[in-house]
């Protein structure tokens, strides 16, 4: 995974500054790809008065870019509107509707982090516990040492863990045709752990920012330390069946998405003609904790909006969860305890961005929890250009900014 290069701070910044919050969970190699071939574009308008013309006309133009289908959910004062354009599905030719679900990517990590603070709350762990002392020996070696590192550094992606997913070999299964033939593979924790520490890491621990999806695998495995159950019925038990999440799953092997549902698409780095693949299907162990969730506009709504109004965390986890760090991609832009907080045209909106192949997503609720945007683009292809940006931007900037 890479970040790109920094754009100037000009009109275009509240673009940029998303940019890099989505390319620092982008595969390296991530570029715009035409329209595939033969697609029909088939565009929903947005509803006449409804005040969304804006945030529709940037789903229609990434359509155009090159997006099989664009997917928003938005809720504000005005009550919710979804929003769609292109398609679910290149074969049938069905639309995107306001009910599919889709593969959320890193938008899990918020549910990994709540999960985590209850933990704290129930006094069964601190954040300040060192991952030595829950995963004995797992972090050791070029220089890792879990004895240094602590489960809020995990969290808060300060831990300075290397990005297994920057691994030569697992990069190559994600950006380059190889995907195709290990899409099935399946992956342990274990395994993925011993990926990223056999790279030093990038930093001491707690000095600086630096996303690493690496950190989310140990979480998950400090739950099922703590509780003794699966990180799955935890989640499942603690957010999904209380609020209701009924669309939302963690599928730990299941290669498909439920329905209903649309397909994923991507291209890959080392086809010259940039043919788009169906990537819908795949072990999604690779993933597990840090980009494997399965949701909908809806249900990701519900979670952030019950997160930031404090009805899942007492009042000490909530403060830790807003408690930030700079990422250093710009002054507005910084990440807590699973969610990034951003400062857009004067609005300061809270939530998680989400890429994987085939998927790019976008979900942030304001900070008064009054408005809220859930984005899916079915395709990776467009993660290095502003087309998520400007969705995000056209719903929450006024038109002259």
């Amino acid at each position: 995974m890479t970040k790109r290069p920094r754009s100037p701070r000009t009109v275009r910044t509240a673009r940029a500054v998303l940019a890099a919050f989505l390319t620092a969970t982008a595969m390296a190699g991530a570029a715009p790809a035409p329209a595939p071939a033969g697609a029909t574009v088939h565009v929903r308008p947005a509803a006449r008065g409804g005040g969304h013309e804006r945030t529709q006309a940037a789903l229609d133009a990434a359509v155009k870019a090159g997006v099989p289908g664009a997917l928003a959910r938005v809720r504000d004062a005005h009550g919710t509107w979804n929003g769609s354009a292109g398609l679910a599905d290149l074969h049938t030719k069905r639309p995107r509707l306001a009910g599919d679900r889709f593969r959320a990517g890193s938008i899990g990590k918020p549910f990994t982090a709540t999960v985590l603070l209850q933990l704290e709350a129930e006094h069964r762990l601190n954040l300040d516990d060192t991952v030595e002392k829950w995963l004995p020996g797992m972090v050791r070696g070029h220089g890792n040492d879990g004895r240094r590192i602590t489960l809020r550094h995990l969290l808060q992606q300060t831990s300075g863990l290397f990005d297994y997913t920057g691994d030569p070999e697992v990069l190559r299964n994600l950006t380059t045709t190889a995907f195709l033939k290990h899409r099935y593979d399946r992956w342990t924790p274990r395994r993925i752990v011993r990926t990223a520490t056999a790279h030093a890491p990038g930093f001491a621990p707690g000095t600086r920012y630096a996303y690493t999806p690496t950190g989310y695998v140990l979480a998950a495995l400090v739950v099922e330390k703590a509780t003794g159950r699966s990180y799955e019925e935890e989640v499942e038990r603690r957010i999904i069946a209380p609020l209701g999440l009924h669309s939302t799953r963690l599928p730990r092997h299941e290669r498909t998405v439920p329905a209903p549902a649309g397909r994923s698409y991507s291209w890959f780095t080392d086809d010259p003609d940039r043919r788009m693949h169906d990537v819908t299907d795949f072990d999604p162990s690779l993933i597990r904790a840090t980009g494997d969730l399965i949701s909908t506009g809806a249900d990701l709504d519900r979670f952030l909006t019950a997160l930031l109004q404090g009805r899942l965390l007492p009042p000490a986890q909530q403060r830790e969860l807003r408690t930030t760090v700079p990422t250093g991609e710009d002054p507005g832009a910084a990440y807590g305890l699973g969610l990034f907080r951003y400062t857009l045209c004067g609005t300061e909106v809270w939530g998680h961005t989400g890429l994987f192949v085939g998927t790019q997503s976008i979900a942030f609720v304001s900070a008064d929890t009054r408005h809220s945007l859930v984005l899916n683009f079915n395709t990776d292809t467009l993660s290095n250009t502003d087309a998520a940006g400007d969705v995000f931007k056209a719903e929450f900037c006024p038109a002259s900014q």
